[in-house]
Formats: C-alpha cells, structure tokens, sequence
C-alpha cells in the first residue's frame, strides 16, 4: 500500500510539472529532461511510470476524468453538471488542447464520453422512471447523448472565437432535455410488448 501511495505521489509530481511547462510552450517543444528538472526526479523514475510524455499526458486526462466523474454523483441538476464539466475545460484548456494536439480528437473525444457516461445515464434512468422502455433501447440512447455531448465540447475548446458558455449551456439544455423526453415517451408508444388482455 505505501507503494502504491508512492507512485501515485511521483505520477502526481511529474503531472503537475509538466502542467507547469505546458503553460509556457507546446507539448512537442518539451522535453523529458525539463519535466524531471522541474519535479526534482531522475530520468529513471520518470520512465519507471511513464513510458514517453504522451502517456503521461494520458494518465492527467484518466486521473483527473476519475475525479470529475466523482463529481458529478453530487450534482443533481444537469445544467450544472455541464457548467461545471466546462469550468473544467476552462481552467485545463491548456492542457485540454495540447491533449488535443497529441492525442488526437477520438483519444479527447473518448475522455470527454467517459466522463458524461454516468451523467447521461443518470438523466435518462429518471426520465424514463415508471415507463416500460427496454434496456437495450436505454443504453443505445446513452451511447448518442454522451457521444454528441463529448463532440460538442470538444468543437467548444477549439472554437476560440465564438466561446459563448451561457449560450452553449442554454442551447444544450433546450436540444438534449426536451429531446430526451419525446424520445423516451414515443420509445414507450413503438417499442413497448403490447400488453395482454387478462
């Protein structure tokens, strides 16, 4: 266990050293060498955890999904759910575009539909609360949601011009809620077994 909580320690200091460096130039300028210089460690110990910068830019994104996740099991209101998913991208755009740049848009994109997973989830499980809708049906509408929620966010970083958060809450308050409802309600019409007369 004290290993464990070591390594954690030591993936923690070097993630935070090169969030430091990112603030000053790209992923691609920086070296290895300058991450263990700022983190006070050798170039074993960073290779012993990571095997290049990139999965160390990887491991910020998993560590720091696992906490927003956590997150979002207090927030009750999706509205919020979703300010707060963009507060996050705000004060990380830094590293969120220089993931972006690294990683590719389907590795961000991935993150991001890990991190929505539970918050789509639980808006359509109470939606759907007394209506007979099969689960398949359910998870495929998930899949969707968190899918588009994940690709508009993404499109959100990298539109530096037209960055606008309260019109992009309103606008995916008005699309995703009141699409869900119609959905789940003509789901329940089509696709429910008829029922059987006694």
């Amino acid at each position: 266990m004290k290993h464990e909580t070591t390594t954690l320690m030591t993936k923690r200091a070097l993630a935070s050293s090169l969030k430091k460096i990112m603030e000053k130039k790209p992923l691609s300028k920086i070296s290895v060498r300058e991450i263990i210089e700022d983190c006070g460690v050798n170039r074993k110990t960073f290779y012993y955890h990571f095997q290049d910068i990139y999965a160390l830019v990887k491991w910020i994104f998993e560590e720091e999904a696992i906490e927003v996740v956590k997150q979002y099991d207090l927030i009750v209101d999706y509205v919020d759910a979703i300010r707060f998913t963009l507060n996050y991208v705000e004060e990380n755009k830094v590293i969120c575009n220089c993931a972006f740049d690294a990683l590719g848009r389907d590795e961000l994109k991935r993150f991001f539909q890990k991190d929505f997973f539970s918050f789509v989830e639980n808006i359509i499980t109470q939606l759907s609360e007394g209506k007979n809708i099969p689960e398949d049906f359910k998870e495929f509408l998930i899949t969707i949601y968190t899918e588009s929620l994940a690709s508009l966010l993404i499109e959100w970083l990298r539109n530096k011009e037209d960055r606008d958060r309260e019109k992009f809450i309103r606008y995916i308050s008005i699309a995703f809620y009141g699409t869900i409802e119609q959905v789940l309600s003509r789901a329940e019409t089509e696709l429910s077994p008829p029922k059987r007369l006694p």
